[in-house]
């Protein structure tokens, strides 16, 4: 594939979308020359934002539905990442012998530049943020993209030869890619969790997809996976490239035997004690005190980035400042604000069970050791929404045991984490962000924490989990002005 072969040909591009992805590739399409066919089954008032960006360019849509002749009588069809495989319309193209591809698939074959690929069902942002971060510290061509709320593509012009490229992989992305039997040379696993069984028939059918992040490696390429992630230790089994570990567990990595591979495995960044060591020589990177970045879940995160950078061979002092500048992604565990000594914490991508049962264990460690009485409850959570067909059983068990309460937002969720509660557990449904938090400040007391970690997804009250987030982000705002 070359860059000039999508001058003057015919390409519909499924799906624009609201994160900008979709934006990304009709930009990338009509600066190449190529006739561009948008269509999406949203209408023009819900896909506002997204046109305004392509207004000045030579784009034809179809909006509120799709055609079939749009995806046969065409030259090329570039699909979203959220469109599922079984779609009537690819169908319909592939019958037709119409090439399907994604951004990240033209991508693959068109990067002049050595691909750091990161993926897992969380992490992968923090630690993709990170290591761009870490890594600017000495390579000045450092180039971030991925599903990051933009296309791959429109970064393609940025990228020269001597550029590194930290490419953030969802499942979707990988799977869309997957025709083209490339896998980054570099690649980082953070872990895997139960997630989007909405979307797959079953989970092994998710973990499928997770691996082409290593599959098509050879011997010379790189894998970083978290040893105590029990899955990742079966990806290991199967790569054909050089494996390193990590782990916030650092004294029982160290031992523990490691798993025999097809090339002999090696120590990644580890924890141990309160300071943080690479490699079997236990070479010291920094203490925990250094990190900004706060929780358990986080830690594994910075451990991968600072693997990474050590393949790189950043200087230790140089990580260190990253990492005491570091603070984080919007919509993570992300402190708005303090207001009569309650916090507000934005978690808003926390779209599954696991993610949320993370951040409330973060903030119940940080507020016991505050205060010693573990009987004290200080986290009201604001939760609920759209199921993705997955289990709140142990979500709801943590919450009853270290919640204060919870304000449940309406969704097809918010049923089954209501029933996962224990039944004494105090409860408020909530039409909307704005009464979750206006009631939330009215109950907290000064020490406690507001947190909004849904462990769903936000369709149906909200576009996307970004837009959630900034629903809260301005109540709490509405609260600032109040006070």
């Amino acid at each position: 594939m070359k860059i000039e072969n999508f001058k003057n040909k015919r390409i519909t591009v499924m799906g624009i979308g609201l994160h900008g992805g979709g934006v990304g590739v009709i930009k990338f399409l009509a600066s190449q020359g190529a006739n561009v066919l948008a269509t999406d089954l949203r209408l023009a008032s819900e896909l506002k934002e997204s046109l305004e960006k392509l207004k000045d360019l030579p784009v034809e849509y179809v909006l509120g539905k799709h055609q079939i002749e749009d995806f046969t009588n065409t030259d090329m069809v570039i699909k979203n990442p959220a469109v599922p495989e079984d779609s009537e319309f690819l169908k319909a193209a592939r019958d037709k012998k119409i090439p399907i591809e994604s951004d990240i698939g033209i991508f693959f074959e068109l990067c002049p530049a050595p691909i750091i690929g990161i993926t897992g069902t969380k992490g992968k942002s923090t630690t993709a943020a990170l290591l761009a971060e870490i890594l600017k510290k000495k390579f000045p061509q450092v180039i971030l993209a991925g599903n990051i709320r933009s296309s791959v593509l429109e970064k393609l012009t940025e990228i020269t030869k001597d550029s590194i490229v930290i490419l953030e992989l969802s499942s979707w992305q990988l799977a869309d890619a997957k025709e083209h039997k490339i896998s980054p040379a570099v690649a980082i696993a953070t872990n895997i969790l139960a997630d989007h069984l909405n979307r797959y028939k079953s989970p092994e059918d998710y973990v499928a997809d997770k691996k082409l992040i290593y599959k098509f490696q050879t011997s010379k390429d790189y894998l970083f996976l978290n040893y105590a992630d029990p899955i990742l230790k079966d990806f290991a089994a199967e790569a054909k490239s050089r494996v390193y570990f990590f782990s916030a567990a650092g004294d029982e990595l160290l031992a523990s035997e490691l798993p025999k591979l097809k090339q002999e495995p090696r120590l990644g960044a580890y924890a141990k004690g309160d300071k943080i060591f690479f490699g079997a020589n236990q070479e010291k990177i920094c203490t925990l005190k250094d990190i900004k970045l706060f929780g358990l879940h986080n830690l594994s995160n910075i451990l991968a980035a600072v693997s990474m950078a050590k393949l790189y061979d950043i200087a230790n002092q140089k990580i260190k400042l990253a990492l005491q500048k570091f603070e984080g992604l919007e919509g993570r565990t992300q402190l708005v604000a303090e207001i009569n000594g309650v916090k507000y914490i934005n978690d808003t991508t926390a779209t599954d069970p696991d993610a949320a049962i993370a951040a409330i264990n973060t903030i119940e460690h940080q507020n016991q050791s505050k205060d010693d009485a573990a009987t004290k409850k200080h986290i009201i959570l604001i939760s609920g929404g759209a199921d993705k067909n997955l289990d709140f059983t142990q979500m709801g068990n943590v919450v009853s045991k270290k919640c204060k309460l919870a304000m449940l937002l309406p969704g097809t969720a918010t049923i089954k984490i209501k029933k996962a509660l224990n039944s004494e557990f105090p409860v408020n449904r909530v039409p909307n962000m704005a009464k979750a938090v206006s009631l939330a400040a009215k109950i907290a007391k000064p020490g406690d924490t507001v947190l909004l970690s849904p462990g769903c997804a936000s369709f149906g009250l909200f576009r996307h989990e970004f837009e959630r987030g900034e629903a809260f982000n301005a109540a709490v705002a509405a609260l600032k002005i109040k006070n």
